[in-house]
């Protein structure tokens, strides 16, 4: 009996060793996931850390110092109004990864029970799913704008209107994923055994979509950062003088022709951003996904 089970242990070892072995495999062999990633975490770091190495108030103005080309003291330069643009674009980036984040988590839970009780209840399913058919007919910009000018400018209206414009991909997504899922034997089993639907929602359903609801929230949050910028841009979002990647943008039209670093700097700040974000976002497609095999897909 002893010798049974250290063979047992040895073995779950060996497989538990494997195991660990592949995903290593597979994460190395996943360069846009740790590119996304590490360049995620530098403007995630830039961003906090920023008042430690630069104390400078974002909104103090020096008008004898203003549209100073990079250089001489300003790393980014200064703006219109003599303020560092450095620190504003990293004072931006807190602003856009807020509001990105936000926007994702609360969509991806919205969607997620949303799409969760559609797949399961055919009733809910023809009302809701009729509901999100008729806000994804509607161009997001055009809805965002219009719920921000009855809602008025503020953060907290710019995520509520973003969260309402994401929630219903969210939702299809999730209720794709769990129609496949109600069907398998072990959810059939459970009905037939009396369990509760919510213990099935929750313990069984839930769980199977956790993958493809990861990789979606990181997409939403690069497209979050995008839509804020454009309606800060377009005068809809953050209101001046916050440090916005949008205001910025804004604000360096009637300079550029002059002072093109004013919108270099900050339009480059969300395309690294945005980017980072959709090589993390394809990393983990690729890495949760079952069918790829130390970075090969199996046939």
């Amino acid at each position: 009996m002893l010798i049974r089970r250290k063979s047992i242990s040895a073995a779950s070892e060996a497989i538990f060793r494997e195991q660990r072995t592949l995903k290593k495999e597979k994460l190395l062999a996943n360069p846009a996931l740790i590119i996304g990633f590490v360049g995620f975490v530098l403007i995630v770091l830039l961003a906090v850390l920023v008042p430690i190495f630069n104390s400078t108030d974002p909104n103090a103005m020096e008008v004898t110092k203003r549209l100073q080309p990079p250089g001489d003291g300003y790393l980014f330069g200064t703006d219109e109004f003599g303020r560092d643009l450095f620190v504003r674009v990293m004072y931006g980036a807190r602003v856009s990864l807020w509001v990105g984040g936000c926007v994702a988590i609360f969509s991806c839970v919205l969607g997620t029970i949303i799409g969760i009780y559609a797949s399961y209840f055919k009733v809910l399913d023809q009302i809701l799913m009729r509901i999100c058919d008729g806000l994804i007919a509607i161009p997001g910009i055009l809805l965002a704008i219009a719920l921000i000018a009855a809602l008025g400018t503020s953060s907290w209206n710019v995520i509520l209107a973003l969260t309402i414009v994401y929630t219903p991909s969210v939702a299809r997504t999730v209720r794709a994923s769990a129609l496949v899922i109600k069907e398998q034997a072990y959810v059939e089993a459970a009905k037939a055994q009396g369990f509760s639907n919510f213990r099935i929602l929750w313990r069984m359903i839930l769980p199977g979509v956790i993958s493809p609801l990861t990789v979606q929230a990181s997409f939403i949050f690069a497209q979050a950062i995008i839509s804020e910028a454009s309606l800060s841009f377009l005068g809809a979002g953050i209101p001046a003088p916050a440090a916005s990647w949008g205001n910025m943008l804004e604000s360096s039209k009637m300079v550029f022709s002059r002072a093109p670093w004013t919108m270099i700097c900050p339009g480059a700040a969300v395309i690294l951003c945005v980017l980072s974000l959709n090589l993390l976002g394809d990393g983990l497609r690729d890495y949760l996904d079952p069918k790829v095999k130390g970075g090969k897909k199996k046939a």
